[in-house]
């Protein structure tokens, strides 16, 4: 996948979680998304979706659900666009969002593990473009 598909998968990934009916709800589910994710309660995974870094209460797995849904559409988008296999647009996605996590935020390493970044670049999988 080119670095060109690499931006517009990060673009709309964010942007998909804006596309709900309702400006209110969808502005509801963005100040969640960065309130969850700002005090370590979800990360960024490298599979490109977001998962719990703790147990999670009822209202969080919803959240996670809800954002899952819409980046999955946004892969599966992808790939037929750019003929990738969903996953390969998703693991993409999933390199291009742990490299934009800022300190504090919680990512999946490459062993699985949820990592606090810092002001380090984060560890990624080998596989990851470049």
């Amino acid at each position: 996948m080119s670095k060109n598909w690499v931006e517009i998968i990060a673009a709309a990934a964010l942007l998909s979680v804006s596309v709900i009916p309702g400006v209110s709800a969808a502005q509801t589910l963005v100040d969640q998304y960065k309130g969850a994710k700002s005090s370590g309660l979800v990360g960024e995974k490298m599979d490109g979706y977001i998962g719990a870094v703790t147990q999670p209460s009822a209202s969080i797995e919803a959240l996670i659900s809800a954002i899952n849904i819409k980046r999955k559409d946004v892969y599966f988008k992808v790939a037929e666009q750019t003929r990738a296999r969903p996953d390969e647009a998703a693991f993409t996605g999933g390199c291009t969002n742990i490299k934009n996590t800022k300190p504090g935020e919680f990512y999946q390493a490459p062993g699985g593990s949820w990592v606090q970044r810092t002001d380090a670049a984060p560890q990624l999988d080998s596989k990851c473009p470049q």
